[in-house]
């Protein structure tokens, strides 16, 4: 008879740090490897880059030529804050893009009666863009005061490992709708792309090159480049000439009109609309959106942490580096990059994806930013890449990202009803109001809170919108408010606890600690 197994056979002990990696937050590749790995995140930012403006601009009477400043100023201000961040403020490996929160409160600007008024486009355009920047100016504040004044960091203590599960998770599955529901736009493309990506990241990883696995490393680029060339033959041969318009608009890689209408240099600089306007009303809608993406950006640095082989962030550090976005989402105010800023969920996952998690590449992904936005005609051409290819690799990066909250779980106890209790609670309705809020706005065309009060709607609407933010009030109140004197132990407080403070852990030090010998001016707590 067998001998009954050992519980070490059985069960995986918790890890502080996730093992597997080939370098973590402060190892570096060789600079031939850092630039190549650099340039595939700066690809992949492209697709959000692109995809905000594309959306918007057209809706503020925006041309062609408008889109393409837009994405060129965002990508300028991406590189300065994924470099203000990277050096000062949490100093996680995060690239910090355009951000989706904003949606609601800038379509709501640009639908504002004393603009939609405006029969000129172009001068609706710069109206418009004028407006979004002060509100955006305005509402930097709340992520620069909960940040600098470690306000964000005392709310961090009431987080768990159980609290924090769903936020994570849901900072990537909260995106399934740019996933698959992109990719299917135009199938022929978006279908090879994800299968070709998966089999060149999993299958082939252990393929080497003069010890490098080419494929595990650089799978983004292969696939893109292989995926790309297909659909440029598709619409060169004819292949969508009798195809519907939109269909047309989402395959053709000869659709988006960014090459023709960018200027060769252009540096982008701030005020480069006209003077910002201000409206109390606008300014209080958008400040929803700074809160949506605070959340967000929480999740996302805790699980890029993971992914770049650190310890969680320490509340301090967390606290200092939402003000720095704060300062960012100024950057983007005075500048006109038509939306705000948060952590990018695609580029944590390709840290874990690529299992490089090394600081110095976000930082020469940034340096490709500001030097492609500068260089238009050059940047125009990566930014034409159809959209699907980029869903089609947001469907393995997202869900990276959520198995990372997930992976928080092994420092709790699932066995305890309460916990099972809280995690599904908080996953269920993070996934079900937003889909509520959405389903009733595309059907009404206006959210669920509809009163006489415009400033009011956008808060709802834009707190409700958002998945992770969903997930927190939940699972932070229930983690808060049941048993939860009797139960530190099963939420996993015992392990979090010592992350909460920079002297809790060493390793925080070596993770954390503010570059040029800054730490002497600002001492952690």
């Amino acid at each position: 008879m067998a001998a009954p197994p050992k519980p070490e056979e059985i069960s995986h002990p918790p890890m502080d740090q996730l093992q597997g990696l080939e370098y973590c937050i402060d190892s570096n590749p060789s600079w031939g490897e850092a630039i190549a790995l650099g340039f595939q995140h700066y690809i992949l930012a492209l697709g959000t880059a692109v995809m905000i403006p594309s959306f918007l601009v057209p809706l503020m009477g925006g041309n062609d030529g408008d889109k393409v400043r837009v994405v060129q100023t965002l990508l300028f201000i991406e590189g300065i804050n994924t470099l203000l961040q990277t050096l000062f403020g949490t100093r996680l490996p995060t690239v910090i893009g355009g951000s989706w929160a904003f949606a609601v409160p800038i379509i709501s600007i640009i639908h504002d009666s004393s603009l939609t008024r405006i029969t000129d486009p172009h001068e609706r355009f710069l109206s418009t863009m004028r407006a979004i920047q002060g509100a955006l100016i305005v509402a930097s504040s709340v992520q620069i005061i909960l940040g600098y004044s470690q306000l964000w960091a005392i709310c961090s203590r009431f987080f768990s490992p159980v609290g924090m599960v769903p936020v994570i998770a849901l900072a990537g599955f909260g995106l399934f709708d740019k996933g698959f529901p992109l990719a299917g736009e135009c199938v022929e493309i978006g279908v090879p792309m994800f299968i070709l990506f998966v089999i060149l990241s999993q299958y082939l990883k252990n393929f080497q090159f003069r010890q490098l696995p080419v494929m595990e490393r650089f799978a983004l680029i292969m696939s893109i480049t292989v995926i790309w060339a297909y659909a440029h033959l598709l619409t060169a041969s004819g292949a969508y000439r009798h195809h519907p318009e939109a269909t047309q608009k989402h395959c053709r890689t000869d659709r988006a009109n960014l090459i023709s209408t960018a200027p060769w240099i252009k540096i982008p600089y701030p005020l480069q609309w006209g003077a910002p306007t201000f409206d109390a009303g606008h300014a209080f809608g958008m400040m929803a959106a700074t809160l949506v993406s605070l959340i967000e950006s929480t999740g996302a640095y805790k699980a890029a942490s993971r992914l770049a082989s650190a310890t969680p962030p320490p509340a301090h550090v967390l606290s200092r580096g939402i003000g720095w976005q704060g300062i960012g989402i100024l950057f983007s105010g005075l500048f006109g990059t038509v939306t705000g800023c948060t952590v990018s969920i695609e580029n944590v996952g390709l840290l874990g994806s690529t299992r490089v998690g090394s600081r110095r590449v976000i930082q020469i992904s940034a340096g490709f930013m500001i030097f492609f936005s500068m260089l238009g005609k050059f940047g125009a051409l990566f930014a034409s890449i159809p959209f699907p290819i980029f869903a089609a690799v947001y469907c393995v990066l997202f869900g990276l990202v959520a198995s990372v909250g997930l992976s928080f779980l092994q420092f709790t106890n699932m066995n305890s009803m309460r916990n099972l209790f809280i995690v599904g609670v908080s996953l269920f309705l993070g996934l079900s109001i937003p889909e509520y809020f959405r389903e009733y706005t595309t059907a009404a065309l206006h959210g669920p809170a509809h009163t006489k009060a415009g400033w009011f709607n956008d808060f709802l609407n834009t707190i409700f919108l958002s998945s992770p933010t969903v997930a927190l009030m939940v699972s932070v109140f229930l983690d808060n408010t049941l048993e939860y004197k009797d139960s530190a132990k099963d939420r996993g407080m015992p392990w979090w606890v010592k992350f909460r403070t920079f002297k809790g852990d060493s390793r925080n030090e070596e993770f954390y600690t503010l570059p040029f010998n800054l730490n002497r001016f600002f001492p952690p707590s």
